[in-house]
């Protein structure tokens, strides 16, 4: 069961990492964001920190609450 917390974590994770870059990239034209490296990099990177911080997280609540 500990697994499902991590992999709902990491899906809930990685949706919360996907608004907040819609929130942080509103303002880069898609021409920059297809082109720059350092865009894709940085906030690619960005995102599937925050779903692995998700999966993390979802699995030390599942161990407190359940274990």
């Amino acid at each position: 069961m500990i697994y499902i917390a991590g992999i709902i974590g990491f899906i809930l994770g990685f949706i919360i990492g996907l608004m907040l870059l819609s929130f942080l990239l509103n303002n880069v034209s898609k021409k920059d964001m297809l082109d720059d490296p350092y865009i894709k990099w940085k906030y690619g990177s960005l995102n599937w920190i925050i779903a692995i911080l998700g999966s993390y997280i979802a699995t030390i609540i599942y161990e407190r609450i359940f274990l």
